[in-house]
């Protein structure tokens, strides 16, 4: 029998069954570098755990605290507002940019060149420091008379500095991954939608955004999760955020890097859990790539939407 098989075998005619009783070789030595991994891992945690320069039971005692939980409040606020602010007029940035409307196009463009061109901390700073340049701020008839007029100190506070710094760069960055959403579409969707006589603004709400979510959802998570992280920016400008309110701590208490744990725990708690939904997110819109669909399945989809929306 063994002789057989060694024959079909030098013949080139391995039997299936064979081969599915065929076993890989150990990985030693892809468990050797496991072993060596979770070693220097458990080593440094050993190290991190029990170093008491680490002061743990510090950060375990201010976690808490109130003046930490306002700061984190302030943080979260701050994020959802200008991600709103950002995502609106990100959007009408992108449209502006794809227009054939040329003063719109070059406003957009003008737009997202600055904002992307410089930094956020500077921006900040100059949003806080308008007073400088403006002592007021008045709506007028160009070259007529002023309506309005307000105190540039009383209207730009740390909290407008913060979100208008925020939102205005975050615009810029959320206008072109909008774009680049708008762009993965194909432009066969516009113009079966355009045929069942949609208005463009109309399709782009019903088919043409539904249909870039999938590649707008990814790059917007990572833009909320870095959002996140900078607003702890606006403490520059004495915006009691996150990491102002424990510097104002160790500013006391001279616990510097205990202090800046909490900061760094509860920033990596947030951003665990919204890349936990972000993950949810995107598994939603990418549901229609577990099926088989076919080239012809997609305008059909849109054929439907556009029968829909034409009644």
């Amino acid at each position: 029998m063994a002789n057989n098989i060694a024959a079909s075998k030098a013949a080139g005619n391995i039997d299936k069954f064979d081969v599915a009783r065929a076993q890989p070789p150990f990985p030693v030595g892809r468990v050797v570098l496991w072993i060596v991994v979770a070693a220097i891992v458990a080593n440094f945690g050993y190290i991190v755990a029990y170093n008491p320069n680490f002061g743990w039971p510090i950060v375990a005692a201010y976690f808490f605290d109130p003046t930490v939980i306002n700061g984190l409040y302030v943080t979260l606020g701050l994020t959802v507002v200008a991600m709103v602010i950002g995502v609106a007029i990100g959007l009408l940035l992108a449209i502006a940019r794809m227009s054939n409307d040329k003063l719109a196009s070059t406003f957009s463009n003008l737009f997202i060149w600055f904002f992307r061109g410089t930094p956020l901390l500077v921006q900040l700073i100059f949003w806080y420091n308008l007073s400088t340049l403006f002592p007021k701020i008045t709506l007028a008839i160009p070259f007529g008379p002023t309506l309005f007029s307000w105190n540039t100190n009383d209207l730009i506070t740390p909290m407008t500095a913060a979100i208008v710094g925020l939102a205005l760069n975050e615009a810029a960055y959320m206008a072109e991954i909008i774009r680049g959403g708008l762009l993965s579409v194909d432009k066969g969707q516009s113009e079966t939608a355009a045929a069942f006589g949609m208005t463009r603004a109309r399709a782009l709400r019903r088919i043409i955004i539904p249909q870039a979510m999938r590649s707008i959802v990814p790059p917007t998570g990572n833009q909320l999760i870095s959002m996140i992280k900078a607003t702890s920016l606006v403490s520059v400008i004495a915006m009691a955020d996150l990491l102002y309110s424990v510097q104002s701590i160790y500013n006391r208490t001279f616990e510097v890097m205990p202090m800046l744990l909490v900061a760094v725990l509860w920033y990596l708690l947030i951003t665990s859990i919204l890349t936990f939904f972000q993950g949810m997110i995107e598994r939603h819109y990418n549901r229609g790539d577990r099926g088989h669909a076919t080239n012809d399945e997609p305008v059909a989809a849109v054929n439907d939407t556009a029968q829909e929306s034409a009644r």
